[in-house]
């Protein structure tokens, strides 16, 4: 056993400890940092087990590194004279300097830059890089912001030849409309529109709505036709798939296509005929499908929503978005009732000045308008998924949560006093009679957190394994083609199956969806970032305030609190709490005063100062 050797992934923590994770081993192997031997965050590396002890983890050694995960770090500068300098980075996963020889005048100490690693042989010895490219002086808006978004691995822009090939397709593209009207189901006529946030700039779904008698109605989920304009093995398709998603940063979107294709010549923008990819229902008014048909279309939109327009339009009495409202309300009911979970999200909005700077941080309040898109787009989602479902083809997964994961919730909830029938499968119906009793209390957020990470992540896969938090046996994404690339991709699919041409095979499908997959987790990476920043840099104009927090984790090294006017993170040193000797109750969640008794549990409310904002590493000190 002690000489076995694993092929795998390593996954490290801030301290510099890696957890080494094979399909064949049902607990993760910890790797110390003296036996890293250079492996980084994510790397596929090779180990090998140490003898097994007993009570102990699972013990390992890296012996070799089989694929880095990333090479490109974004960091500050630390110049040590005219022959070297080092990169500090950003990653705070990433546990070494970079040494940087130059003698280049341009590279300005305490500011940023993008660093390729080159080589790297031996832990005890810094590895090498070169800069491929100085961001700007450490601090400024623009060059935060374009950090974080090339520290996941994405870049900002596009290179010119892809933005040329955009504005070439652009000027082809009335010929190459005209052309194709006449094989398409035309619906220019139909009352049609958009319902979107109101600092939404591309609009790649639109809603039709045509009474047909007082019990049905023809209710079409139309999606901008970006297949048509862009094509597989283009400049413009590898770059999109190189993305594989647009980011939403705090304030700017960095798209997955450029924005001639995005805001432009794909767009539902209203008053503008458009091309389409439409799933076209006929639903009785107890939400019911008695009829579909998926095809292309030309549609013109009549106008454009945000959300609290529509929102006010309903309130006025407006038929039709009443009767979508009333529709997306029956079908939310029952699909609660058949097990999709009931999750809330706690979304924020910020207000900024025209440097970009936070003014203000405001919870985002769930209209029903959002929820009435939402339904029809899983409506399209779900009905596409069984429709195509046939191999080859990509669906959106989502499978059961870990036993094991599951009997650490239980404890968990039990230590909040919520006493939940989890039995080592989990049933969706369960976990929504757990989020219906905590709906309104102050312990909502934390305990929907805690349910969400014990569920599995979602992923793209040709092999289809059913969605649990939607209960939907068959699901894709469908919607979504302009920020997308895995519903360009099942377009794509989708043509060539009804016009009966060859696709690919199914591994060629599967790179995708594993490819998507991963800069999915990237683009959310980069997007919490974002936040983090920006809840940062609001905070640092109230250091010294008191505030209200409710303490939302407990460690051995201290409390976690979130902020309840910004929702901002931070933590409680232990090293602070120094009118006692305090004791962690790991089974429930709290520590205890050894002296005096005093208790902090999970879910407490108190006030605590803020004593310190640390923008680079996203971290707020706070004291009792």
């Amino acid at each position: 056993m002690s000489s076995k050797k694993l092929k795998g992934k390593i996954s490290l923590t801030v301290s510099g400890i890696g957890y080494f994770s094979n399909e064949k081993l049902k607990e993760d192997v910890k790797i110390e940092p003296g036996f890293l031997n250079t492996a980084l965050n994510g790397d596929k590396v090779e180990i090998i087990l140490f003898p097994e002890e007993k009570n102990e983890p699972l013990k390992g050694e890296v012996i070799n590194i089989l694929e880095r995960n990333k090479t490109r770090f974004v960091g500050t500068i630390d110049k040590k004279g005219k022959n070297y300098s080092f990169l500090i980075p950003d990653d705070n996963k990433m546990y070494t300097d970079i040494f940087i020889p130059n003698t280049d005048e341009d590279i300005r100490n305490g500011h940023k830059a993008l660093v390729e690693m080159i080589n790297w042989k031996k832990q005890k010895e810094s590895p090498e890089g070169v800069i491929i490219r100085m961001l700007g002086r450490k601090g400024s808006e623009k060059v935060e912001r374009e950090a974080i978004v090339l520290e996941s691995g994405m870049e900002s822009d596009f290179k010119k030849e892809v933005k040329e090939e955009a504005k070439k397709i652009k000027k082809k593209s009335d010929g190459m409309k005209k052309a194709v009207l006449k094989d398409r189901r035309d619906m220019r006529q139909v009352k049609t529109f958009t319902i979107d946030p109101e600092t939404a700039k591309d609009y790649d779904d639109a809603i039709s709505f045509k009474k047909i008698s007082d019990d049905t109605y023809e209710i079409g989920v139309h999606i901008a036709d970006v297949s048509f304009y862009v094509k597989e093995g283009t400049l413009m398709d590898q770059a999109a798939k190189s993305r594989g998603f647009s980011i939403y940063m705090v304030g700017e979107t960095i798209p997955m296509l450029p924005e001639v294709i995005s805001n432009d010549l794909c767009s539902l923008n209203p008053n503008e005929e458009k091309l389409a990819f439409s799933i076209v229902f006929k639903i009785d008014k107890r939400g019911n499908v008695k009829e579909k048909w998926i095809g292309e279309t030309v549609i013109k939109s009549d106008k454009r929503y945000t959300y609290k327009e529509a929102m006010k339009e309903i309130e006025r009495g407006d038929e039709t978005l009443s009767i979508l409202n009333n529709l997306a309300k029956t079908m939310n009911k029952e699909r609660t009732e058949r097990g999709s979970l009931k999750f809330k999200s706690d979304e924020v909005s910020f207000e900024m000045d025209k440097d970009g700077n936070v003014i203000d941080i405001k919870k985002k309040e769930p209209l029903e308008t959002h929820a009435l898109i939402e339904e029809f787009m899983l409506l399209a989602n779900k009905h596409v998924a069984r429709e195509f479902y046939k191999d080859p083809f990509v669906f959106r997964i989502h499978e059961e949560p870990d036993p094991d994961v599951i009997k650490k919730l239980k404890l968990f909830l039990s230590g909040l006093g919520y006493d939940i029938n989890l039995n080592e499968k989990a049933t969706s119906q369960k976990l929504n009679s757990l989020i219906n009793k905590i709906e309104g209390e102050d312990v909502e957020f934390l305990v929907g957190n805690i349910i969400l990470r014990s569920m599995t992540k979602a992923y793209y896969s040709t092999k289809n394994k059913g969605h649990f938090g939607l209960a939907f046996k068959k699901y894709t994404h469908f919607t979504s083609p302009i920020r997308r690339y895995a519903d360009l991709t099942v377009h794509r699919i989708i043509k060539k199956k009804q016009k009966n041409k060859k696709l690919k095979g199914s591994s060629y499908y599967e790179e995708i969806a594993a490819s998507v997959s991963e800069n999915e987790l990237r683009a959310q990476d980069a997007e919490r970032e974002s936040i983090a920043y920006k809840k940062c840099q609001y905070m640092m104009k109230k250091v010294g305030q008191k505030r209200d927090v409710i303490i939302s984790g407990i460690t051995e090294w201290g409390i976690y609190v979130r902020d309840l006017d910004s929702f901002a993170e931070g933590m409680i040193s232990l090293r602070s709490l120094d009118d006692d000797y305090y004791i962690l109750d790991k089974e429930n969640y709290r520590l205890m005063g050894r002296n005096k008794k005093k208790k902090f549990s999970l879910g407490d409310k108190m006030k605590a100062k803020i004593e310190k904002v640390d923008l680079e590493t996203r971290s707020i000190d706070f004291t009792l």
